[in-house]
């Protein structure tokens, strides 16, 4: 024993750094232009309500009627995938969704705009889960939170870059005869039909046809997944879909709703309440830099903490629920505190601890489910928790034309992160209750 440890443990090392050096950089730079083509929508409302003519509301509604499309077609998209393996899958996403960001440039009308985001929805439903759903593929549950958190950093980064180059792009105005907002949706539509061909180049469908392992490394992996699977309390249903019944899906789903509803809601209305501070859209889309990198940090920071001490019960809990709390608080404090500057402060910290609180709450679907059902299971929580991005597309910009203020509708989003973040709570410790009763292992339980 004391001989096969240290050999073991070296193996193990050896073959997740394998798997994160060839496997992570590629899904980030694909989810970093997912996001981008998601909320290019925010910097191109800037000049794209004058130009079409609609109102803050009319506005708001097209662009969450993603989510609607994405709600409807997530679960289905996600067991596909996993009979056609992820490479075939996510090339087919990234195409559709890169000529439907590219037809968004030459909107005509509100029908037009409103026909085109359903369908972006729908290109790009199965994604998320589905990186999601391979990373159970790849991961040990013991290293699947930190790469849940590297992988939505590209989120961060996206918002990031998005900043940068929405702004950037609205200065195109008049070139080649076109306006500034429809630079936004071709320069970020174009990347995703290109990288599509990467992705059949290079992206295996998972660690039995990766050339980069050795059969060792692919023997280690399949043990210790089989393992964990084995003794963790999965369960895969007959039929895939009916894990949409599991409840501890339905309770996952109904608490992460709040998640994205204050992440899409920020997202999509900063650039909104930075202009308001009276700069320019240049200089705008370069201070939505900063909340983006301070939001990279906390990614990175959450679950490394949950890994590193070993947090398990109450402690693993509130890596989910403490970011989500100091969310709230941000979001309060950027409307209660006076100057434009602490107000920005505010909203940086608001967005660094309303995404953080997710890796964690999503290495916990795969403690319980396996196979088709891990992929129906997680696209279920995922577009059940996607309404939110459709009720805050809507609600906030309602919520701005009928109080004339940019950053009321902020009081909304952070009274709704701290009800979901006490929710959260609820629904972790009957989680974890129902795993003691099933006799499933502390080290492998979801909260």
């Amino acid at each position: 024993m004391s001989i096969q440890a240290p050999a073991d443990a070296d193996l193990a090392a050896r073959t997740v750094r394998t798997v994160t050096l060839r496997l992570m950089p590629l899904l980030c730079l694909l989810y970093l232009i997912a996001y981008i083509d998601r909320q290019n929508v925010s910097y191109a409302k800037l000049e794209m309500v004058g130009s079409l003519g609609l109102s803050e509301t009319a506005y708001g509604l097209g662009a969450s009627l993603f989510f609607l499309g994405y709600f409807l077609f997530e679960v289905p998209a996600n067991v596909f995938m996993e009979r056609v393996g992820a490479r075939i899958w996510f090339a087919r996403i990234m195409i559709t969704w890169g000529l439907v960001t590219v037809l968004l440039g030459f909107t005509r009308g509100t029908a037009m705009f409103y026909v085109l985001r359903f369908l972006l929805g729908v290109a790009e439903a199965g994604f998320f889960p589905g990186v999601l759903f391979a990373l159970t593929l790849w991961f040990p549950q013991g290293h699947r939170a930190r790469m849940i958190g590297w992988f939505m950093i590209a989120s961060a980064v996206a918002n990031a870059v998005g900043a940068a180059v929405g702004g950037a792009l609205l200065g195109l105005n008049g070139v080649l005869g076109l306006a500034g907002w429809q630079w936004v949706f071709l320069a970020t539509g174009v990347p995703a039909i290109l990288m599509a061909v990467i992705v059949l180049l290079v992206l295996p469908d998972g660690p039995e046809t990766a050339p980069w392992l050795s059969q060792a490394q692919r023997d280690w992996l399949a043990r210790t997944l089989q393992a964990e699977r084995a003794g963790g309390g999965h369960v895969d249903h007959g039929n895939p879909f009916a894990a949409l019944l599991d409840r501890r899906v339905l309770m996952l789903a109904g608490v992460y709703i709040c998640l994205p509803l204050a992440a899409y809601g920020l997202g999509y209305w900063l650039p909104t309440v930075v202009k308001g501070f009276g700069v320019s859209n240049l200089t705008n889309g370069f201070l939505n830099i900063i909340p983006w990198m301070a939001t990279a940090v906390a990614l990175w920071w959450v679950p490394r903490h949950a890994a590193r001490t070993g947090a398990q019960g109450d402690a693993l809990t509130w890596h989910v629920v403490g970011p989500a709390l100091v969310g709230a608080a941000g979001l309060a404090l950027s409307v209660i505190l006076p100057g434009d500057a602490v107000k920005f402060a505010c909203l940086c910290v608001a967005a660094a601890g309303t995404f953080s609180a997710q890796p964690v709450f999503w290495s916990m679907p795969g403690t319980f489910l396996r196979g088709a059902s891990a992929a129906a299971g997680i696209a279920a929580i995922n577009s059940v928790g996607n309404l939110g991005g459709f009720v805050a597309q809507n609600a906030v910009p309602f919520i701005r034309d009928q109080t004339r203020s940019d950053l009321v509708p902020m009081l909304f989003l952070s009274a709704c992160l701290a009800v979901g973040a006490g929710l959260m709570f609820v629904v972790l410790s009957a989680l974890r209750r129902d795993a003691e009763r099933r006799g499933v292992p502390a080290a492998t339980r979801a909260a």
